[in-house]
C-alpha cells in the first residue's frame, strides 16, 4: 500500500504525513503542479490533497487531477462527491435542493431584469453572497430594496472583485478591537486598500449572476457539524460583535451540551444522501419554526487546529465518545477501509 500526498504547510497534509510515519505506511510526497504529476502518482493506490479555495493554482488544477485519478481507479481524498461543489454556494444550492435537504431558502438569478423584479417584490433583510469565499467573506446583510438594486446593478455590470479591500480592513479592525488581531494586522489592512492580493489579480471579477439567501435570526450563533465517515464532531460559533456572521469570528464554544442533537442527526442523514467522505455542515436554528436546523452552506475543508479543543465526538447513532481525536487520521483510515471493502 502506497499513499501519495500533495504537501502544503499548515494543511491536512502535515497530519497525513505523521499518520503514515506512525503506522509505517509507505508514502510519497508529490507536487500537483508538476506537468508529469499523473506519472509520479502511478503505483500509488491512494492520493490525498487538501487543496485551498484561496490558492489560484489549486483552483485551476485540483479538481481536474483528483477526479481524473479517481476515474482511473485511484482512491482519492477529496473524491468527486465530496468536492465538486467546494467553495461554490450556487452549486451547493442545487445539490441540497435536489436531495430535499433543509437548505435556508436561496435564490439565484442570471438575468438582470428577473433579479430586479424579484428584488422589488421580496421582503427584507436578505443575505447577499458571492458563490466563493470562506470565513463569511463576500457575505453582506441587505436591509433595503435600494441596497439590493445597487448589488444587482453591480453584479450585471463591472462585477465584484475577488478581494474586498474595505471589507478586509473592517474585519481586521473588528478583530483587533476583540483582541483577535494585532495593530500591525490593521496596518496591513490599510495597505491592502492600495495593493490587492495576488489571488485577486489572477481571478476575474464575479459577475453575471446574483445570489441571495433568506436571513434566519439565529440568536447570535450557528452550529458547525463535521461528518467524516461514521463519526462527527461539532462546535457552536458565536457571531462577531455587532454583526450577524458567525463564520470566521473565532468565538467558539466547544461544550457538547451546546450542540443541538437535531443538527447532528440532520448532518449524518444529509451526508448519507450526498455520499461524501467529509463535509462541514453550517446550521442556523429557525426560531420561528421550533428551532429547526437549516443548512447555510457546506465545505469539505476546515481549519486544522481549531477543532483540537473538541472534547470528543459522536458516532452515527448519536452516541457521545469523550476522547481526543485526530480527524485527518480518520480520513486516511477510511480510505484504507475502502481498499478492503470497495
Amino acid at each position: 500500500m502506497k499513499v501519495a500526498i500533495h504537501h502544503r504547510q499548515g494543511s491536512f497534509s502535515d497530519r497525513w504525513i505523521e499518520y503514515c510515519k506512525k503506522k509505517n505506511i509507505e508514502y510519497r510526497i508529490v507536487s500537483c503542479f508538476d506537468s508529469d504529476i499523473v506519472e509520479k502518482i502511478r503505483g500509488c493506490e491512494i492520493f490525498v490533497w487538501h487543496y485551498s479555495h484561496a490558492s489560484f493554482k489549486d483552483i485551476i488544477c485540483a479538481k481536474k487531477i483528483l477526479f481524473a485519478l479517481e476515474n482511473a481507479g485511484v482512491k482519492v481524498f477529496p473524491d468527486f462527491r465530496t468536492a465538486w461543489h467546494f467553495d461554490d454556494k450556487v452549486a451547493q444550492k442545487y445539490l441540497l435542493e435536489s436531495i430535499d435537504a433543509p437548505l435556508v431558502p436561496s435564490y439565484i438569478f442570471y438575468d438582470k431584469k428577473e433579479a430586479s423584479d424579484w428584488v422589488k417584490q421580496t421582503s427584507y433583510p436578505k443575505v447577499f453572497k458571492l458563490k466563493g469565499g470562506a470565513g463569511a467573506t463576500n457575505v453582506k446583510l441587505v436591509r433595503t430594496q435600494k441596497e439590493a438594486l445597487k448589488l444587482v446593478s453591480k453584479a450585471f455590470n463591472k462585477g465584484f472583485p475577488q478581494f474586498n479591500r474595505l471589507g478586509n480592513l473592517e474585519e481586521r479592525y473588528n478583530k483587533y478591537m476583540c483582541g483577535q488581531d494585532t495593530l500591525s494586522g490593521v496596518v496591513k489592512g490599510v495597505g491592502r486598500l492600495f495593493v490587492t492580493t495576488s489571488f485577486a489579480k489572477q481571478q476575474p471579477p464575479e459577475k453575471g449572476y446574483i445570489y441571495f439567501q433568506e436571513f434566519i435570526p439565529n440568536d447570535g450563533f450557528d452550529i458547525r457539524v463535521i461528518v467524516i465517515g461514521e463519526k462527527a464532531f461539532a462546535i457552536k460559533r458565536l457571531v462577531r460583535l455587532n454583526d450577524f456572521r458567525a463564520s470566521g469570528s473565532g468565538r467558539i464554544v466547544y461544550n457538547p451540551e451546546s450542540i443541538n442533537k437535531k443538527c447532528l442527526a440532520m448532518a449524518f442523514d444529509t451526508n448519507n444522501r450526498i455520499g461524501s467522505q467529509c463535509i462541514a455542515y453550517d446550521f442556523v436554528l429557525d426560531s420561528s419554526d421550533g428551532d429547526e436546523p437549516m443548512i447555510i452552506e457546506i465545505s469539505y475543508g476546515f481549519s486544522v487546529e481549531a477543532y483540537d479543543t473538541c472534547p470528543g465526538y459522536w458516532d452515527n447513532q448519536l452516541n457521545w465518545h469523550e476522547s481526543k481525536f485526530n480527524p485527518q487520521e480518520w480520513m486516511i483510515e477510511n480510505l484504507l477501509k475502502s481498499m478492503k471493502h470497495p
